[in-house]
């Protein structure tokens, strides 16, 4: 098809105007501005400290930490299911959204609160039916959230009139409960109904939140453990990444927590969030193709990784916006399958490739962490008990991401926080200011 005058002119206008945003950032990327300075503004705002939660920081040297707690912490303290050696996810829930360690009894509150609103309402069901078979599963987790907005206890109450600013987060509390105790069955039916002959099981009473999930997928224990501490390690991760800020900026306008999940999803599914765990597994099993499907010596997986890199391709799964050290995401993962699947040849290569890549990106220079992030193990383990969809593997991420935005958005709507409305500027401004040494005055 001949290109359109219109889109021939666009062409024309993005090539013509490319070099000047890489001149602007290469050269004039420390030039400040407005406290901050050009290249922060081209980069996506980068390292600025503009949002608050108290519900997770990211340190680059200790890795997250879920209210003032490390990830070892953290599972430490929170009480376990009976039996397992995983914590409950609804005692961790309480713990974001409070602070505060919940007691057995508390932490089961929240289970039976969460079993007493998991049903999934029947009209979900019928647009799940309705779409195609073949469309994404992110595509029918955020349909399927966004279609639940009708039943929001938020838009009705600000409907009705009368709702006070200080009154508005216990709706935004119980759109959120709602929504955290029917993402799991929802998930697992899209599951069922795109890759099990649209095979349905039953949710049982008996079992927590992640330990009903396993169920319902239809993948037997150990899985529940996986999924407990899947959950949990991909909660939150604070609030500058794409699916915890869309959350936050569609919250900020008084949208519900239906409308503003929904948008946190889409995010999420992004090539560069959380779709990398596909990547990386499909990375991971290319390189088992390329070395004859065997786990490698180290001197053969060291000349694969050189030969990556000078190719102009990345490892997979290693280097992280922020962490300077390995995510300890992927350190309790990493602990999990060497009691669980220590033998698995993809485990092994996995844990080789962390012998072996640091070294290997350190002597190459181009990365400023050469360290393993949490998507270069958490494909392989699912793959591992059989969930071997990978498409399916960013609904699973998007489940446990549900906790801590969802969290937060509570938080925001509970302080007040104001609609987000950064100030933009134009190209020809930061040349401007590029040419002056930096902004002068302050024009508005």
């Amino acid at each position: 098809m001949a290109m359109s005058n219109l889109k021939a002119k666009l062409l024309e206008k993005i090539e013509a105007h490319r070099p000047r945003t890489t001149k602007l950032n290469k050269e004039f990327g420390n030039v400040v501005i407005d406290k901050v300075n050009i290249g922060q503004c081209i980069g996506g705002a980068r390292d600025i400290r503009s949002l608050v939660t108290d519900i997770s920081y990211l340190d680059p040297f200790e890795g997250i930490r879920f209210r003032g707690k490390t990830i070892p912490e953290t599972f430490a303290a929170l009480p376990k299911v009976p039996g397992k050696e995983q914590p409950f996810v609804e005692g961790f829930f309480w713990f974001l959204l409070t602070g505060e360690v919940p007691t057995m009894a508390q932490t089961q509150e929240v289970v039976a609160d969460w079993k007493s609103r998991s049903a999934i309402p029947a009209y979900v069901i019928d647009v799940l039916r309705a779409m195609p078979r073949d469309s994404h599963p992110m595509t029918m987790l955020s349909a399927a959230v966004l279609t639940m907005q009708r039943d929001s206890v938020f838009a009705k109450k600000y409907g009705e009139g009368g709702l006070k600013k200080n009154d508005m987060w216990d709706p935004m509390y119980e759109d959120s409960m709602n929504l955290l105790a029917k993402l799991p069955p929802i998930a697992a039916y899209i599951y069922r109904m795109k890759y099990k002959s649209d095979i349905h099981i039953a949710p049982d009473a008996n079992l927590d939140w992640g330990g009903n999930f396993a169920h319902m997928m239809g993948v037997a224990p150990p899985y529940d453990e996986l999924a407990r501490m899947y959950f949990i390690l991909h909660s939150d991760h604070e609030s500058g990444n794409v699916s915890a800020h869309t959350t936050h900026l569609v919250a900020s306008a008084l949208s519900d927590a239906y409308y503003s999940f929904s948008a946190g999803l889409n995010g999420l599914a992004g090539p560069l969030h959380g779709l990398a765990n596909q990547e990386v597994l499909g990375w991971i099993q290319n390189v088992m193709k390329k070395l004859n499907n065997k786990v490698p010596t180290k001197e053969e997986l060291e000349k694969f990784l050189w030969d990556t890199l000078n190719s102009g391709q990345v490892i997979p799964g290693y280097g992280h916006a922020v962490l300077r050290k390995t995510d300890p995401r992927y350190v309790a993962q990493n602990e999990y399958s060497k009691k669980h699947l220590p033998n698995d040849p993809m485990f092994q290569l996995v844990n080789m490739i962390y012998e072996v890549a640091p070294g290997v990106l350190t002597k190459h220079g181009k990365t400023k962490n050469p360290w393993p992030n949490v998507d270069a193990h958490s494909g392989v383990i699912q793959w591992y008990y059989g969930v071997r969809e990978w498409d399916f593997y960013t609904v699973l991420f998007g489940v446990g991401r549900a906790l801590g935005v969802l969290a937060n958005i509570t938080w925001d709507r509970g302080l007040g926080y104001a609609i987000e409305r950064p100030k933009s500027v134009t190209t020809d401004m930061l040349e401007q200011w590029a040419k002056d040494g930096g902004r002068k005055g302050a024009e508005d």
